[in-house]
């Protein structure tokens, strides 16, 4: 069942999400219910190498549809980037994929980037997944 057909199937995508990802080592995600169509999740999934992601999203299972995120990656706990889709309707660089959009470093505040792989009409979790396994917990990653 796709996960956006039911508050029920997202549930269970996010509460299953160490059996589909042997690098996650524990999850505090929640996912509180605002009646019959609208749910917040929120939490954090830990990862090897002192790595975790914190997750905050508004969800209208109604419309299937995420009304609001934000996405944040830290490594030995300092912030290595995130996702949000506050509009930036005048930064040209970012009209590809607007709203959303990537914060980096340097300047990690106003640097940003297109984030082509962020969406509002399906699940984002597994993508952010395995953006941090390929940057993070490769055995490349100096950590």
């Amino acid at each position: 069942m796709p996960a956006f057909d039911s508050i029920s199937a997202y549930e269970y995508l996010i509460y299953n999400l160490k059996n589909e990802y042997s690098q996650i080592k524990y999850s505090t995600l929640i996912l509180k219910r605002y009646g019959a169509y609208v749910a917040e999740v929120s939490g954090t999934v830990f990862f090897e190498k002192d790595v975790h992601l914190n997750i905050k999203e508004l969800i209208d299972f109604r419309k299937k549809q995420i009304k609001a995120y934000s996405y944040e990656v830290y490594a030995k706990k300092e912030k290595q980037y995130w996702y949000d889709s506050q509009p930036h309707p005048n930064e040209a660089s970012l009209q590809s994929t607007f709203p959303h959009h990537k914060h980096i470093e340097p300047n990690i505040r106003h640097n940003r980037v297109p984030s082509p792989h962020i969406h509002f009409d399906q699940p984002n979790i597994s993508f952010l997944i395995k953006e941090i396994e390929n940057n993070f917990l490769t055995q490349f990653f100096p950590f």
